[in-house]
């Protein structure tokens, strides 16, 4: 070791985890996180309790400092545990991606891809996506999540997913690039029995804070602009019957319910309005939903597969606005 080498801490940790971290002291780490106990620990890992505490204390030499405190909630990460979770999360993601990679090569495939999908994004765009990954020569593995955005940006950051397409973010996304490629206007839907009834007079947001609203779940950013709607229009945002961005259980209640109702994306109520189940208020409202966006990690940009992908969903979604006759955010 140079004396450059010496005087450098980072340096010196660095050096520290290249000689002596082995990945089955991450996995012991993630057991510890999600467990929380050594008793459960040393269940699931089928050794005894005194071989956990010894393979921590390893660990914990290895980064220099404490990982976990004992407390009477159990083992709680410190501040330093947090850091190298998360670095234990994200590498142990990585290698499962990879497994799974190397494992669909082998079975002559081009590769595996992991795409996260919001609910709200209309079929054809879902369809032109999923279209363009499953009939490549040679053919690729997809696996698909669905989330709110702030779960896919927090998938995404934790190497669980490669791409995703989802509402603009503004909150945190360190590492991740997005780029807003198609706008979607919000459009109030209920069930079909019911649109008369209830698309009586003009827009009243104070008599329509008195159904029964379907929203999507507390602190996302979805709830957060419908309630500010509420609020600039001088009404106390509802109370919702449902909360929930999943799009069978709002149609389930939709069906069910004569007075629910929810805020959906103009071109997904024109795909549920064609069962014949729902339709749309007759209101136009005068402010757009984010625009949704295509995300993924900044090494991954120049991938061949995640481009294409993103070539593919932006130029799609160019023909759907000029469709419309509306334009590309």
């Amino acid at each position: 070791m140079t004396m450059a080498t010496a005087l450098n801490p980072a340096a010196q940790l660095q050096h520290a985890l290249i000689t002596r971290l082995k990945l089955r002291q991450l996995a012991l780490l993630q057991a510890l996180d999600r467990h929380r106990t050594l008793g459960r620990v040393a269940a699931e890992m089928r050794v005894s309790q005194p071989a956990v505490t010894k393979a921590l204390r390893e660990v914990e030499d290895i980064f220099g400092n404490t990982l976990f405190e004992r407390t009477s909630r159990g083992l709680l990460p410190t501040a330093h545990g947090e850091a190298v979770l998360d670095y234990a999360r994200r590498w142990l993601a990585e290698l499962d991606a990879t497994a799974h990679a190397l494992t669909s090569m082998d079975q002559g495939r081009a590769g595996r891809l992991r795409l996260g999908i919001t609910q709200q994004v209309p079929q054809q765009l879902l369809t032109a996506a999923l279209t363009h990954l499953l009939e490549r020569t040679p053919r690729m593995a997809v696996m698909t999540r669905e989330g709110t955005t702030d779960e896919l940006v927090a998938s995404l950051q934790a190497r669980e997913l490669d791409c995703a397409i989802g509402r603009s973010y503004d909150g945190n996304a360190s590492g991740l690039v997005q780029q807003a490629f198609y706008q979607q206007e919000p459009c109030m839907i209920v069930a079909a029995g019911s649109v008369r009834r209830l698309s009586r007079g003009p827009l009243d947001w104070a008599r329509l804070a008195k159904l029964d609203w379907i929203l999507p779940p507390p602190n996302t950013p979805m709830r957060r602009t419908y309630n500010a709607i509420f609020v600039g229009a001088g009404v106390q945002p509802p109370v919702p019957l449902l909360e929930t961005t999943s799009m069978r259980s709002m149609e389930a209640v939709l069906r069910r319910e004569p007075n629910a109702i929810a805020i959906v994306a103009r071109d997904v109520v024109m795909e549920m309005e064609s069962s014949g189940h729902f339709a749309a208020l007759p209101y136009q409202l005068n402010w757009n939903l984010p625009p949704v966006s295509f995300f993924t990690l900044e090494r991954l940009v120049e991938h061949p597969m995640v481009a294409s992908l993103k070539k593919v969903v932006t130029q799609v979604a160019g023909q759907m606005q000029r469709g419309s006759g509306r334009q590309a955010p």
